[in-house]
């Protein structure tokens, strides 16, 4: 299956579907960390949506759409609309099956509530992050590993500028699951 991973530049998921035997791709304007960049587009995800492929698994950028920056929406509106416009060119891209990840937030009210919303200790790692999911022609996500010891960490991240980079990256977990459920 050829499968896009768009807005990741970790490649945790694009490696777990290539474990798998699919061909996968990550993309995003960001180089790799990875270490598969022969496997890596780097450019605007955009202008790659109409290549053919099965399946795309998109993780666009929440920094103006999550709740957690809430207080500071009335400063952003039009990032905020931007932000909200490059979702929907995932959903309207008219590939055939399609998962949408981001946490808690606007497009909850903007387009339509998650298909699902999942947690890392679902998926063997012991912490909190409600992880909304956006479903086309894909099954919900089974747990495979329910952990005990859950604590909400990411939001403790110091700042700096490798924050961002750091809370947004794709728990293993996930991307196995991800790989096994839906490739």
């Amino acid at each position: 299956m050829k499968v896009l991973i768009a807005c990741e530049e970790s490649q945790a998921v694009c490696i777990a579907f290539r474990e798998r035997g699919h061909e996968a791709y990550s993309c995003d304007i960001l180089p790799c960390s990875g270490g598969h960049p022969e496997w890596h587009i780097q450019c605007d995800v955009l202008s790659y949506l109409n290549e053919g492929w099965d399946m795309m698994i998109a993780f666009p950028p929440c920094t103006h759409l999550a709740v957690s920056g809430a207080r500071w929406f009335k400063f952003k509106k039009k990032e905020q609309e931007e932000a909200i416009i490059f979702f929907m060119q995932f959903v309207c891209s008219g590939i055939n099956k399609i998962a949408i990840e981001n946490p808690i937030g606007i497009m909850s009210t903007h387009y339509r509530k998650p298909d699902q919303i999942i947690q890392p200790w679902m998926f063997g790692h012991g912490e909190t992050k409600a992880t909304c999911l956006w479903l086309k022609n894909l099954p919900l996500l089974k747990p495979t590993n329910i952990v005990e010891g859950r604590e909400g960490r990411i939001w403790k991240i110091p700042p700096g500028p490798e924050r961002s980079k750091i809370r947004s990256k794709t728990y293993l977990g996930f991307a196995r699951a991800m790989a096994e459920q839906w490739g």
